[in-house]
């Protein structure tokens, strides 16, 4: 059975499952340069996707789309051969209309290059239940696990997934959708506004705030303004609230009106923090401290209610998982035994919750065969820009340059990484031993100078490193650096001591794996910088020639040959 996983709106991409494997997923980003979050534009592209992994439309037997804004369905607008097209999808999230999350709400055909195909969909937070299982250890073994999705339109809500059984709606922990986060640095810091959006217009503040509350600290009287704040404007009896939770249930920011009272709140929590002085980045530490605690006491009284005592298996999904605190903070609480987040926690892994949807109807929700490294192939580039010489390079060599010369170079190695990080198929690397190379690396990507960068470690060395120092291959965990290593590393570590680990074991990445080796045994220093290889604002470098026309660092290497820059 080959099924077909379709998310044609924000994050859009293409997931194709051959029985149990995965054989791609194809984010649109990360075709020709594209820019992040972009959506499925036209349906003509779809077998164009399928034809550079060999397959074609006729060979797909069923095609399942993500669903999208609305209660009882959505509607998705694009182009099929540039002509507009209509597609009803199923909702954001189970209803009245729709109360079981993995059953087909909707059904139809779509038109793709001068003919139809039948389609079924599934509520979009049933994709986001459906990636983070089936992927996980636990559905490999063959254990139930709670999944706890977050994601911009929704309010965090909480299931129990089932190989047998399928899964149980446990029902949301709080009347918050998930793009507060981002809003929250409308209100405050160096991309607040003054003139406020009714829906989300800049989906990039929240990953910078994520790095911008180091800059603070967390302060007990904005954590008491923001406790009665939140109180008020959603959960009390007032009756604007009572209108709030009447109005709004977590279907969608563009169906809904959930934003203005969000932005009610911020200026409530302003108004009160400024009459002490508070200052912005301390408002902000305050919102992701208290945000935090609010999401782990909430959980841990909905699983022991649901369930009783622990500890028990965790999923993780929804953008809200790309938070690496919150993340750590999950793993930690005495409730979960483990936490899985999948490295396509957000939309990007819509199509292959989709697909996973459309298999279970056969053979419930199975264990995924699949790795990270499903993305596109890398484009055969065309010629490359004068002033760039090629030469045949091993591993260990780039291992030798990144040493001897400290400066970074581009890796594109392989198929991409599925999701929004990049884990060494389309990574700048660089040596970790100056404080000034995250200056250059920051620069280089026009960066804000507190954005720290990420870490790569053998696997082996990562606990006498960092604490915990567990294996994190995917980079979306806290860690802390220990105390002995702080002088050793310090551009990987922030401002607050911490880093965004990703290790490496030798079944993980040959490539890092032997660049991390070598250069351990050459510095002594088992870890390199990593961060993406792209252009600001866009997905993953898709070929040489489009990290040699940016120009930015000296040398790429890809797949055994270095290219670097001859003319000065």
């Amino acid at each position: 059975m080959i099924t077909c996983g379709l998310k044609l709106t924000h994050d859009g991409a293409v997931a194709l499952l051959d029985g149990d494997r995965l054989v791609f997923s194809v984010e649109m980003e990360k075709l020709g340069n594209g820019l992040r979050y972009s959506t499925v534009a036209d349906f003509s592209l779809i077998p164009g996707v399928l034809s550079d992994f060999g397959y074609k439309p006729d060979d797909v037997d069923q095609w399942v789309i993500d669903g999208w804004d609305g209660d009882v369905s959505g509607t998705v607008a694009l182009l099929d051969q540039g002509a507009p097209a209509e597609v009803v999808v199923g909702p954001y999230r189970e209803s009245a209309a729709c109360p079981k999350l993995d059953a087909p709400s909707v059904s139809g055909t779509f038109p793709m290059d001068g003919r139809t195909y039948p389609y079924t969909s599934y509520p979009h937070a049933a994709g986001h239940v459906a990636s983070a299982y089936a992927s996980s250890p636990f559905a490999q073994r063959g254990e139930g696990s709670f999944v706890l999705v977050w994601d911009g339109g929704l309010f965090p809500r909480l299931y129990w997934a089932d190989p047998c059984d399928g899964v149980e709606n446990l029902g949301e922990l709080f009347p918050l959708i998930g793009h507060a986060y981002a809003i929250a640095g409308h209100h405050f810091g160096p991309f607040r506004k003054r003139v406020q959006s009714p829906t989300v217009d800049d989906l990039s503040v929240a990953g910078k705030l994520m790095a911008y509350i180091a800059l603070g600290r967390v302060d007990e009287d904005v954590l008491t303004v923001l406790r009665e704040e939140f109180h008020r404007v959603f959960e009390s009896d007032e009756p604007a609230a009572v209108e709030y939770r009447a109005a709004v249930g977590g279907y969608g920011s563009l169906f809904e009106p959930s934003v203005p009272p969000i932005h009610e709140f911020f200026s409530a929590v302003r108004a009160r923090a400024s009459r002490n002085g508070t200052g912005d980045e301390d408002v902000l530490a305050s919102v992701h401290a208290f945000f935090e605690a609010l999401l782990v006491e909430r959980i841990t009284a909905k699983v022991r209610a649901a369930k009783g005592d622990g500890p028990w298996n965790l999923c993780f999904a929804g953008g809200c998982a790309l938070n690496i605190k919150w993340n750590s903070a999950l793993r930690e609480a005495p409730d979960f035994r483990d936490v899985w987040v999948p490295p396509f926690p957000n939309d990007s892994g819509s199509a292959i919750g989709a697909a996973v949807l459309g298999r279970a109807q056969q053979g419930g929700l199975a264990p995924l065969e699949w790795n990270p490294r499903l993305g596109p192939a890398l484009t055969p580039s065309p010629e490359l820009p004068a002033g760039w010489s090629a030469s045949a390079c091993a591993p260990e060599e780039l291992a030798a340059i990144l040493h001897e010369t400290g400066e970074p170079v581009v890796v594109l190695h392989g198929r991409a990484e599925l999701g929004p990080r990049a884990l060494g198929g389309r990574s700048i690397l660089a040596a970790p031993v100056s404080a000034s190379m995250k200056d250059e690396l920051n620069r280089v990507k026009d960066r804000e100078p507190y954005r720290p960068v990420a870490p790569i470690c053998l696997e082996a060395d990562a606990p006498e490193i960092f604490a915990p120092g567990t294996p994190d291959p995917h980079m979306l965990f806290d860690h802390e650096v220990r105390a002995q290593w702080v002088d050793r590393i310090p551009a990987v570590i922030h401002l607050d001591g911490t880093a965004r680990l990703q290790t490496v074991g030798p079944a993980d990445d040959d490539l890092l794996f032997a660049v991390l080796s070598a250069y351990r045994r050459l510095s002594g220093v088992p870890v390199l910088c990593n961060t993406s290889a792209n252009l600001n604002g866009h997905g993953f470098f898709p070929d040489v020639a489009s990290a040699a026309e940016w120009g930015r660092v000296a040398r790429i290497w890809s797949d055994g040959t270095l290219y670097q820059r001859t003319d000065g």
